[in-house]
């Protein structure tokens, strides 16, 4: 079996584009490029490593760290599925607990307790370190392992309030080059810095990409401003290029 790149999107359900940007960053390359026409063709190893991706990245992985568990020499495809199984399982749950506890909220009752995401992302870290065993996932886990629900809570709002001041900077009309957009960029750099893992620029550079290639990223970024995932994308390229 082969297709080509319009028919290999159409069928796995992401864009051209995207199949582009993953042959850039060696998440999925062709299976082989025909050096006459330049048509990219993908075959059944390509369909088997695009389900790999698609499962983790339905469960909120980076890209970057999607690429190193899948090229990881200790990766099991087998075993990965069952942990994503999990994953998707207590996922699931979660969200259940959260509509569950909308009828509660109407009637004014406190149903924090139901965002609770501790143990998913607990599973989560360990998932990577397995597979990735990285610097990055090793830094992750050691800050993380102790956060309790209240700090995650705080960390997803302070790169939450990161994203709309972005937003805010562009809508002024700022440049990505402008002072004001690359102090931001230094911001989020730090941020993730002390809260999860050295963001050196090589990682910050993959993070820019990320927000415009994968959909689900570029649209929590965008619901504060249309175009703020762009936005910060060029700022990052501009601060790493200095």
């Amino acid at each position: 079996m082969k297709m080509l790149i319009k028919e290999f999107a159409k069928y796995t359900g992401v864009s051209v584009r995207t199949l582009h940007y993953y042959d850039e960053i060696g998440l999925l390359t062709p299976a082989f490029v025909d050096r006459t026409t330049g048509y990219r063709y993908y075959d059944e190893n390509s369909l088997l490593r695009m389900q790999g991706i698609l499962f983790y990245r339905e469960l909120d992985f980076s890209l970057k760290s999607i690429g190193e568990i899948l090229s990881s020499p200790n990766y099991d495809a087998r075993k990965s599925l069952e942990e994503q199984k999990i994953l998707l399982t207590l996922k699931k749950e979660r969200l259940e607990r959260l509509i569950s506890s909308i009828d509660d909220a109407m009637k004014g009752a406190n149903v924090m307790s139901a965002f609770d995401n501790s143990e998913f992302e607990k599973y989560k870290v360990e998932a990577q370190e397995k597979w990735g065993k990285t610097d990055a996932y090793r830094q992750h886990a050691e800050k993380t392992k102790h956060y309790s629900k209240q700090k995650w809570n705080d960390l997803a709002e302070g790169m939450d309030h990161i994203m709309a001041e972005f937003a805010f900077c562009m809508r002024k009309g700022e440049r990505p080059d402008s002072v004001e957009a690359q102090n931001l960029v230094k911001m989020l750099q730090n941020h993730i810095t002390e809260n999860y893992y050295l963001c050196t620029n090589e990682i910050l550079m993959g993070l820019g990409q990320m927000y415009i290639a994968d959909e689900r990223f570029k649209n929590n970024i965008d619901k504060h401003a249309s175009g703020t995932a762009a936005f910060i994308c060029e700022a990052i390229e501009v601060y790493c290029r200095k």
